[in-house]
């Protein structure tokens, strides 16, 4: 990041060029130093994220609704099962979609019922097995593994905290030129963000479809017709060692200026 000192004369018109229209009266402060500066602070995930989708359809909303809810429990029994705390466990609301066939004024055909549970897992040790336990459980979908901090606040004000130093550093050091002295901050922009998040996995179900049956065939294909499901895939290993995590901090600085 370059170093960028703004005599008060070139800041005074930018200002002005960019906000005379809405405050005209804006005061100008002479004797600054604007400077801008990146840091960064980068760590090791220490928690894993685990989310489901679940999913159930079928002629009777009531049966529907019910192995929807099995095998969210399902995923909610696979996760104390291997040693996680009720609090690491969300789960979301079941939602209803009701299919028809032409007229809508009909009764529904069919209905699908669909949530979604997460689990936060501290110990990567136990990613595999509830992998593993899900597909023996029947869940129905597998949908993402991601990795994060727990303390993502604490990470942050790291990476501020660097950010400001390389601040404070560039700013002494140009003025040491001038034989000036840095002034106390007048002014703090501040942006952080994290650059880089992981996702191992996505997007794996593990309900896969067969061909058609023949009576669907004779009914075109509809989506509400039955299908012959296929035994359900392994599930894929999660990785040995995830990667990093860097969190970023973009800080604008204007000091003053103490002349000698």
């Amino acid at each position: 990041m370059k170093l960028r000192i703004l005599p008060i004369v070139f800041l005074a018109l930018f200002i002005t060029l960019q906000v005379t229209a809405q405050q005209p009266e804006v005061k100008f402060i002479a004797d600054t130093l604007v400077v801008q500066a990146e840091g960064s602070f980068e760590s090791d995930p220490d928690l894993a994220i685990m989310a489901f989708d679940i999913s159930a359809q079928e002629k009777v909303l009531k049966d529907a609704y019910s192995k929807a809810s099995q095998s969210l429990q399902s995923v909610v029994t696979v996760a104390e099962r291997n040693g996680l705390s009720k609090d690491t466990v969300e789960t979301g609301v079941l939602t209803v979609t009701p299919f028809y066939s032409g007229d809508r004024n009909r009764k529904a055909r069919a209905y699908r019922v669909e949530g979604h549970v997460t689990l936060k897992v501290r110990d990567f040790a136990k990613i595999g097995p509830i992998m593993d336990d899900s597909v023996q459980e029947g869940i129905v979908d597998f949908r993402s593994l991601t990795y994060a901090l727990a303390n993502e606040e604490e990470a942050k004000k790291k990476a501020v905290a660097d950010a400001m130093r390389r601040a404070v550093g560039r700013a002494s050091v140009a003025l040491e030129q001038t034989k000036q002295k840095l002034g106390p901050a007048r002014s703090v922009s501040l942006e952080v963000s994290n650059l880089v998040g992981i996702a191992q996995i996505q997007s794996f179900s593990y309900d896969t479809l067969g061909e058609l049956t023949t009576e669907e065939k004779s009914s075109g294909g509809g989506f509400l017709g039955a299908r012959k499901k296929m035994a359900p895939p392994p599930p894929p290993p999660p990785p040995v060692q995830p990667g990093k995590i860097t969190i970023t901090a973009s800080v604008q600085c204007v000091f003053g200026i103490e002349r000698p």
